[in-house]
């Protein structure tokens, strides 16, 4: 069994960065946007950003409308280009907007982190009567991510 005089620090560095915004809650977003920009351009690191469309929380009467599914699409397709924008703009020289449709933990964990390879996941936590609270995606990707998470508060 190792203990603590077996062992020496050793550095540990990450090497691509994934921040989930959400499109509903700019306050926790933006302060973790923040903060991986600030890794990314001090570290020179590669910084996927993304988004996810929520379908689930849709009624039916929406789901099956085109035009609503366009409008929320360009929405948030906009304010992604907004962020990634704002981060070159901030020095971070490799940015890549990242979409996807769908429950947004499984959309990341499944599709988002195998395709874009991060190994720090960035998340913002939510406000709720006052207090920070970590979210549902959030807890979702902290527990099942096979990479490192940090929550941004």
């Amino acid at each position: 069994m190792v203990t603590e005089d077996d062992f020496e620090a050793e550095e540990m560095s990450y090497h691509r960065l994934l921040l989930a915004v959400d499109d509903d809650d700019d306050d926790s977003s933006r302060k973790a946007f923040n903060y991986a920009c600030t890794l990314a351009r001090t570290f020179n690191l590669p910084l996927g950003i993304v988004s996810v469309m929520e379908t689930g929380d849709m009624n039916i009467f929406q789901s099956l409308s085109p035009d609503v599914i366009k409008s929320r699409r360009e929405d948030i397709y906009h304010d992604l280009n907004t962020y990634v924008s704002k981060a070159r703009a901030f020095g971070v020289k490799d940015v890549q907007p990242l979409i996807g449709e769908g429950k947004p933990e499984r959309v990341i964990l499944e599709e988002i982190i195998p395709e874009f390879k991060p190994d720090l996941v960035l998340l913002g936590s939510h406000t709720r009567r006052g207090h920070l609270r970590i979210g549902h995606v959030a807890g979702e990707i902290i527990r099942e991510a096979e990479v490192s998470a940090i929550i941004v508060k």
